[in-house]
C-alpha cells in the first residue's frame, strides 16, 4: 500500500507518480476529501476523549467531598455517548480509505520513464546474439506437436483451451529447467523453499493481488483460498506480520511452483502454443531488504536471472518498464526478453520487480533498525525464469533444420 503520509507531505509528488501510472484525478481527489475528513473527526474525537478524561477526574474530585455531581455525571454520559458515534465516524472513514488506498498501484521510482505502454519501454542492453539458421526457423508449437512434446488436444480435454500436456522429451526437459535453475540460483546465494500453492486472502492482499486482481485468480469454492499466480504471493508473506532483526538482512529466497492465471483480459492474444496458459511453472527470485540495501539487492537480482539466460546460451534484452507498463505492485521493474526465431521477436521471460515497502505496509514485514526502531522493509521478485517460455526458447534457438532439437550443454546431465 502507498504511504498515505505523502498525500500531507508532497501531494503534487504523489498526484503525479500515480497518474503516470493511468490512476484518475478523480480517485485521488476522493482519497484526499477522505483522508482530510478523517483526520478533523479523529481531532474531534480527540477533544471529546480529553473532555471524558479531564472531567472523570473532576467527577471523582466532587464525590470525594460529598458535592453535587448530577449536572457533571449527565455532561460526562452525554459526551460518551458523542464518543461512541465518533468513534464509529471514524472507523467508517478509515474504512473507506483504506479501501481506496488498497485499490492504488505502487507510486513510481525517479528512474522509471514516463510511458503509456510496451511501446515507451526503454531497452537498457542487449546480451548475446541472436543464432542465425540456413534454414526457415519453426515456432515451438509446430516443433513441439510434431515431437510429441507439447499434446494440446489431450491437455484440453482434461481442463480446457490453453491447458497442455507435456510428454516424453518434452517433460524431461522442463523438468531438467527448474532443476537447473533451482541449483543455480542456490549458487548466487538464494535458499531454496517450497511453499503452499494454495493461500489465504490475507496472504494475496499481503502482496497486492487482492482486491484489485480477483478476477485474475482461481478461488476455491466456499473457501477463503486461492491458487497462487506466482510463488511471489507465498514466499514473500512468509516473513508477514514479522520483525526481522537487520543483521539477518537481505534474506534471498528462490521457489519453483505452478503458477495459476485466468489471465482475464487476454482473450485472442497468444492463444497458440505455450505462451500464455493458466497453469505454468515459474522458479521466482524473492528477497527481503532494507530499505538502503533494496536496490543492491534488485541489481543482484537482475544479474541472477540474466546470466541464468546467458548460461542456457539464450539472446536477451533488457526494458526498463515505463510508468504505464508498470505492475501493479512495483515501484521499478526491468523486464528480460528472450529472442525467438519462431516468432524473429524477444519476448518477455522475466520481470525483476522492486516494490519497495509498497508490499511490506501491506503485509506487515518490518525489520529493527541500528536504533531498535521498527522500519518497513522493501520486498523484491523476479522470474527466473518462467520455465514454459524458457522451454519454447530452448526449442526454437536450438532447433535443427530434421526438426529435432539440441540440448545445451549444462542441462545434459539434468537430462
Amino acid at each position: 500500500m502507498i504511504n498515505l503520509k505523502l498525500i500531507e507531505t508532497n501531494y503534487e509528488e504523489f498526484n503525479r507518480k500515480l497518474k503516470a501510472k493511468k490512476v484518475d484525478d478523480g480517485v485521488l481527489k476522493n482519497l484526499l476529501d477522505k483522508y482530510n475528513e478523517c483526520k478533523k473527526e479523529k481531532a474531534k474525537l480527540e477533544e471529546l476523549q480529553a473532555f471524558q478524561n479531564a472531567n472523570s477526574k473532576q467527577l471523582a474530585l466532587l464525590a470525594s467531598k460529598k458535592e453535587d455531581t448530577s449536572a457533571l455525571k449527565n455532561s460526562l454520559n452525554e459526551n460518551k455517548q458523542n464518543i461512541t458515534n465518533a468513534q464509529e465516524k471514524v472507523r467508517m472513514l478509515e474504512e473507506e480509505v483504506e479501501n481506496i488506498a488498497s485499490s492504488l498501484p505502487n507510486l513510481i521510482a525517479d528512474v522509471v520513464p514516463i510511458g503509456e505502454d510496451e511501446e515507451d519501454n526503454v531497452e537498457i542492453k542487449k546480451v548475446l546474439t541472436p543464432p542465425t539458421f540456413d534454414f526457415s526457423p519453426k515456432d515451438h508449437y509446430d516443433l513441439g506437436v510434431n515431437l510429441g512434446w507439447l499434446d494440446f488436444t489431450r491437455g484440453v480435454k482434461v481442463a480446457k483451451s490453453r491447458f497442455v500436456a507435456l510428454r516424453g522429451e518434452g517433460a524431461r526437459l522442463e523438468r531438467a529447467l527448474y532443476n537447473y535453475m533451482i541449483d543455480f540460483n542456490q549458487k548466487r546465494g538464494f535458499e531454496f523453499v517450497n511453499t503452499p500453492y494454495i493461500v489465504n486472502a490475507t496472504t494475496m492482499y499481503g502482496t497486492g493481488q487482492l482486491p484489485k486482481f480477483k478476477e485474475d485468480l482461481f478461488k476455491i469454492e466456499d473457501e477463503e483460498l486461492y491458487l497462487i499466480p506466482t510463488s511471489e504471493v507465498s514466499v514473500t508473506n512468509l516473513y508477514a506480520d514479522e520483525i526481522i532483526n537487520k543483521n539477518d538482512l537481505p534474506i534471498k529466497m528462490t521457489c519453483y511452483s505452478p503458477c495459476f492465471r485466468k489471465e482475464a483480459g487476454s482473450a485472442g492474444k497468444d492463444t497458440k502454443g505455450i505462451i500464455r496458459q493458466h497453469q505454468f511453472g515459474k522458479v521466482e527470485l524473492v528477497s527481503i531488504s532494507d530499505a538502503q540495501n533494496s536496490d543492491k539487492v534488485f541489481n543482484e537480482m537482475l544479474d541472477c536471472a540474466s546470466d541464468l539466460l546467458t548460461s542456457l546460451g539464450l539472446a536477451h534484452r533488457h526494458l526498463m518498464l515505463c510508468s504505464g507498463d508498470l505492475g501493479f505492485s512495483a515501484g521499478k521493474t526491468v523486464d528480460l526478453e528472450v529472442w525467438l526465431p519462431g516468432q524473429n521477436k524477444y519476448r518477455e521471460i522475466s520481470s525483476v520487480s522492486n516494490c519497495y515497502d509498497f508490499q511490506a505496509r501491506r503485509a506487515k514485514i518490518r525489520y529493527k533498525d541500528e536504533n531498535g526502531k521498527n522500519q518497513l522493509a522493501h520486498t523484491l521478485n523476479g522470474s527466473s525464469l518462467a520455465v514454459g517460455r524458457t522451454l519454447v526458447a530452448i526449442m526454437e534457438n536450438y532447433q535443427r533444420k530434421d526438426g529435432s532439437i539440441a540440448i545445451p550443454e549444462v542441462l545434459r546431465k539434468y537430462m
